[in-house]
């Protein structure tokens, strides 16, 4: 039924979701660009409406009552900004505990326009051993893609570029809020 609905509720808004990876049963998402509170709405329905679940991380102002309890039953991790948490490890940990596990991740960490994107997502993907599904919201063509799949190589920097650069061709919602640094 979520599946059903979440894919009228897309087409009565003249968007299109375009899958060409397998259903991992673990994987980190990296979904980008991100610039507008939209995006998590329009992810999130791209997500069900093909029969996907997916966690994702949201900082935890955000789950206040009863919004975080809405949040939460819907895959919402609560993200501390306090340098003193290791988010990394406890999601690794998740990933080691699970048969299955999705999370999705928006590296750009802000709807601002932020070169420095944090690397979380790729550590996540490369400790737990799962791959990185690359996901993107193209309000131009109003397309949610799925395309391409990512194994972390241990090179940080040289995957980093490699990752923003696939990006550098989808138009975000807010288009001067969205930048690389490539």
């Amino acid at each position: 039924m979520k599946r059903a609905i979440s894919s009228f509720i897309l087409r009565l808004f003249g968007w299109t979701v375009v899958v060409d990876v397998p259903d991992y049963p673990k994987c980190v998402i990296c979904v980008a660009p991100h610039t507008s509170n939209w995006d998590f709405f329009i992810g999130k329905l791209a997500y069900l409406s093909i029969g996907r679940y997916a966690g994702f991380m949201m900082k935890k102002e955000w789950f206040f009552p009863p919004l975080g309890s809405l949040l939460k039953s819907m895959g919402g991790v609560p993200v501390s900004r306090d340098r003193h948490t290791d988010m990394v490890s406890q999601l690794v940990e998740i990933f080691k505990s699970r048969k299955r596990f999705s999370i999705a991740i928006t590296p750009e960490a802000t709807r601002k326009a932020n070169a420095d994107w944090k690397k979380g997502f790729y550590y996540i993907a490369r400790d737990a051993e799962v791959p990185i599904v690359l996901a993107y919201i193209d309000y131009k063509d109003k397309e949610v893609g799925i395309k391409k799949v990512f194994m972390p190589t241990g090179d940080v920097e040289k995957d980093m570029r490699m990752i923003k650069s696939y990006y550098k061709s989808f138009h975000a919602r807010r288009p001067e809020n969205f930048v690389t640094g490539l």
